[in-house]
């Protein structure tokens, strides 16, 4: 066997790439401490720019790294001294390591976080949570273009404003802005529908264009005021309309200048409720950190159109001995690894990689983006700002996580663990009747609910409603998915473009194959011996530590009763904190079934006959309904009126009538 080969795109020289392969299929390698193992791929290595890995057992990436030289990082590492004790305990568990070799240190560092992104090795500094920020959006492409949220790809023909930090700060803006600018917020198929003017023209909040209300030149002004506005010439538009207000009141057009004082509160009530509006720059992300027992929160304010759109807390995951500046380096770049960067970036502390980050953000923008560490004056407030929110936040973050670990504590002394358990599952299911039905799994640990680690299982073989059936289902193919993971599944790989290649198997890996300490059970003592005996014959029975929680007498919150094997039901004291967490647990559980369930019925109440024909994608069913109404009318047609369907020949017109005749 040979190993693979992997070439930069911008430079073919080829490098030896052993992560992929087992340990007596790796050439050169050499066996013995990490070091020893490191210092054996130097002599390989050309002095120029890229991205690292290190690879430890069972082919996790340990650690992803950016280089100016290769050549100089490893032999760096490779000497073994001189390290902190997390560099030195990840040297001493490498046993390989893969290159990919780029044009410049730019692109290392563009590459380097994509793929610390999406890797998530333990000795690198992690951003987690990933999010799509919202933003406001304004149609081009209609005679009355709309204003809505959006969050996800863009479209031609919008323009977008943004990022706004949450929905609910996007939610804000857009109902003010509906207020000030009365544009429509209804889809075309609303609009075109319309006889009469909505609520939301009632209300003051649309100008009703649908119905004529308003001129198509009066309504494109609005559009070009809510611009102006977004794009920061708040000031001129308020200015204006407030001349225009005291030309309607001398004009006697009191009606007319009520509507004008209406949309001036209305713009000005923006700004009175954004806190701080800079005056020295326009649009910029402010980052503050803070830092305090191992842990560390970072805010960032969002300014655009020299308006404060909101602010986000990060809690990066990082090893106790890391500074400030390091995790602040590092967050940035994956920050805006899929997020569009502003041409100003303020951060509490100035960062090492400075220069090569906003030359790489440069780059990616195709605009000067500068990144500072103010001094004075208001952009050093602004910065202090954050940084006095990002300290506060932590401090909440670090009491709750106290909390936690004492709930934790009292979990694992009121069940008899011999530790706090680091991962709960708690199951539910959901159905009606045997219908739509779908199992749940919840995961908690010492950050609280693990949302990512959720999961959901169709129900497939359980029918009629069966409850046994269905958690004997769903505990049989989670159990056997821990006990025999695929073995077809393959470490992440990158390619010799440098794009990231992952298996299936591998996205779900971590959250299908963690172990969990404590499983909790919505149910009685006759659904956890259902578990247990299918834990039995799988043999992990002893692993895990099996609970299930009874609803008390006449469902009463307070009174549940536990069950464990080897012990005799119990139930706790109604106001115990212990008590408290778990009935959170169960709630939690609960919630999520249901909106699965509520999620799979409402696609099952939506689906057309037509999805389940080969060949019918979206548009030629939107033309065959086009044509016939609805599904009944399409059986009923004959071969000639199908084939007059664009896109439908012959061909396809026989297949959906041979399928109306089956059915």
């Amino acid at each position: 066997m040979h190993p693979t080969l992997i070439m930069s795109k911008a430079d073919k020289t080829p490098l030896p790439d052993f992560g992929n392969l087992p340990s007596e299929a790796r050439p050169g390698m050499v066996r013995g401490h990490g070091s020893d193992i490191i210092a054996d791929y130097v002599r390989r290595l050309p002095d120029k720019p890229g991205v690292y890995r290190m690879i430890g057992a069972d082919a996790e990436v340990l650690y992803v790294g950016k280089a100016k030289s290769l050549k100089n990082r490893v032999t760096s590492y490779a000497r073994g001294i001189g390290h902190t004790n997390r560099i030195a305990r990840m040297i001493a568990l490498t046993q390989a390591m893969e290159f990919i070799v780029t044009a410049s240190e730019t692109e290392a560092l563009l590459l380097e976080a994509n793929l610390i992104k999406r890797l998530r090795p333990r000795f690198n500094i992690l951003m987690r949570d990933d999010k799509s920020f919202p933003y406001i959006a304004i149609r081009r492409d209609h005679v009355a273009p709309q204003i809505s949220k959006h969050r996800g790809a863009r479209a031609k023909n919008v323009d977008y404003y943004g990022p706004f930090a949450s929905v609910w700060a996007v939610n804000a803006c857009l109902t003010t802005l509906q207020k000030a600018f009365l544009l429509r917020s209804c889809t075309d198929s609303v609009y075109e529908g319309r006889s009469r003017p909505c609520m939301l023209h009632q209300i003051k909040r649309c100008s009703a264009p649908c119905v004529g209300l308003v001129s198509k030149a009066d309504y494109a002004q609005l559009v070009d005021e809510a611009t102006a506005f977004l794009r920061g010439k708040s000031a001129d538009l308020q200015n204006r309309l407030a001349a225009d207000m005291h030309q309607a009141s001398d004009a006697m057009n009191f009606e007319e200048a009520a509507r004008l004082r209406d949309r001036i509160r209305a713009l000005a009530s923006i700004r009175a409720t954004q806190g701080i509006n800079p005056q020295s720059f326009q649009e910029a992300d402010v980052f503050g950190v803070a830092l305090e027992s191992g842990m560390s929160c970072i805010q960032v304010f969002f300014f655009r159109a020299g308006q404060n759109w909101g602010n986000r807390a990060y809690f990066p995951k990082h090893e106790k001995d890391t500074s400030e500046v390091e995790i602040l380096d590092a967050f940035i770049a994956q920050f805006y690894d899929d997020k569009p960067a502003p041409c100003l970036i303020l951060t509490s502390h100035p960062l090492a990689g400075e220069t090569l980050l906003a030359e790489a953000l440069s780059l990616r923008m195709d605009l000067k983006v500068e990144i500072r560490c103010p001094q004075r004056g208001e952009k050093r407030d602004t910065v202090a700002y954050a940084t006095s929110n990002a300290r506060e936040s932590l401090a909440r973050k670090l009491a709750e996580s106290g909390t936690q670990t004492k709930l934790l504590d009292g979990v694992a002394e009121v069940f008899g663990l011999s530790e706090a358990p680091q991962r709960i599952e708690i199951y539910d299911n959901s159905h009606i009747q045997g219908s739509h039905a779908v199992g749940a799994m919840v995961v908690a640990g010492p950050d609280g609910f693990e949302k990512s680690q959720y999961r959901k299982w169709t129900i497939k073989d359980a029918k009629g409603g069966d409850d046994f059936a269905m958690m004997r289902e769903v505990f049989t193919r989670r159990f056997a998915r821990l006990v025999a993971p695929d073995p077809e599944e393959l470490p992440p790989s990158v390619d010799q473009d440098g794009n990231l290649i992952e298996s299936a198997g591998s996205r779900n890996k971590n959250r299908d194959t963690a172990w969990p300490d404590v499983i909790l059970i919505d149910g009685g003592e006759q659904q956890l011996s259902i578990v247990v005996e299918v834990a039995r014959a799988l043999g992990v029975d002893n692993e895990i530590k099996l609970i299930s929680i009874a609803k008390g007498v006449d469902r009463d919150a307070g009174r549940e009763l536990f069950h464990t094997p080897g012990r005799a039901p119990f139930r706790l004291e109604p106001k115990d904190p212990i008590l408290y967490y778990l009935q959170r647990l169960r709630d939690e559980a609960h919630r999520y079934a249901i909106g699965a369930h509520r999620q799979k019925r409402a696609m099952a109440i939506s689906k057309n006959p037509l999805d389940e024909i080969a060949g019918i994608g979206p548009m030629r069913k939107k033309a065959i309904l086009a044509r016939f109404g609805s599904s009944r009318g399409v059986a009923r047609a004959a071969l000639s009126e199908l084939m007059e369907v664009p896109g439908v020949n012959e061909e396809l017109a026989t297949r959906i009538q041979a399928f109306f005749q089956r059915t």
